[in-house]
């Protein structure tokens, strides 16, 4: 199946390519949909939605489906809900959380506020997850990320033992800053397999997982 990848920047935060670029580069690899999902707090969101949804418009072009998304970052636990709420409000249709990764200092408790927020979508490199939060992601629907991020993806394994072990879904992103980030389908796979997955569980994360969240945002 062609590839999905719902967690990429572009230069509207940290990424190196325009929103245009990034969405030509995986037209070209033949990508069915992908998702720009720039950092985002109170200070760009605003800013960053509409401006990304117009090159969203133009990849349609290509037949690439191009979804708006947030990943909200480094926010304090105490005012988490009040982003997400602009950010759906501002028009994310995606909501991806900066995960407590080993490699930044993310506050301690946003994987817990991520994963009992019904707007979240994406919980991105989850770091360290309890199997308490790994449950509370099960029980309300937000997908936890395996990355291909070397920095994030140390802990990839510990993120598939926890969700497994309470049925949580999982999707293979890459968490794309730069043209080198981007990857195949074949290259998901390896990903997912690295953590531990069967082949038939790395099917799930690769290929029917990200349909069913675009699916669910596009309503059909």
């Amino acid at each position: 199946m062609k590839r999905i990848d719902l967690h990429m920047h572009t230069l509207m935060s940290d990424g190196a390519l325009l929103p245009i670029e990034l969405a030509r580069r995986c037209a070209s690899m033949d990508f069915e949909a992908i998702a720009f999902t720039d950092h985002a707090s109170l200070s760009n969101v605003d800013r960053i939605v509409p401006e990304c949804a117009r090159d969203a418009e133009l990849a349609r072009e290509w037949g690439l489906d191009v979804i708006v998304g947030v990943e909200i970052t480094h926010v304090p636990v105490s005012r988490f809900d009040e982003v997400v709420a602009k950010a759906k409000r501002a028009g994310a249709d995606l909501v991806v959380v900066h995960g407590e990764t080993i490699s930044e200092p993310v506050e301690k408790g946003t994987n817990r506020a991520a994963v009992n927020n019904p707007d979240v979508d994406i919980l991105a490199h989850p770091g360290f997850i309890t199997l308490e939060d790994a449950q509370a992601a099960a029980d309300n629907g937000v997908v936890l990320e395996i990355t291909s991020r070397p920095s994030h993806g140390m802990t990839n394994g510990h993120v598939y033992r926890m969700a497994s072990q309470v049925d949580a879904k999982m999707v293979v992103n890459t968490d794309t800053h730069s043209p080198g980030d981007i990857i195949t389908t074949e290259k998901a796979y390896a990903i997912a397999m690295g953590a531990g997955m069967s082949r038939v569980e790395a099917e799930m994360c690769v290929d029917r997982m990200p349909r069913e969240i675009v699916r669910r945002i596009r309503g059909r």
